[in-house]
């Protein structure tokens, strides 16, 4: 069955950013390691992953 991960990152200014994931350790990786130019948490790394919640619906962690 697959999962689906909520999850919160703290970013270096102190502000929040929220997203849903099914590889939380690979999302959390690609936001740490900027490989998006475009991304919110670009220029505020370093990261932390505050939270995180699991769902075995994608609906589910939407509705979240």
């Amino acid at each position: 069955m697959k999962m689906y991960y909520v999850y919160i990152l703290k970013c270096s200014d102190g502000l929040t950013y929220t997203g849903i994931t099914n590889n939380i350790a690979r999302r959390f990786s690609e936001h740490q390691n900027g490989l998006n130019k475009n991304c919110f948490t670009f220029n505020r790394r370093p990261l932390e992953l505050i939270f995180k919640q699991e769902f075995n619906e994608i609906n589910k962690a939407i509705y979240f």
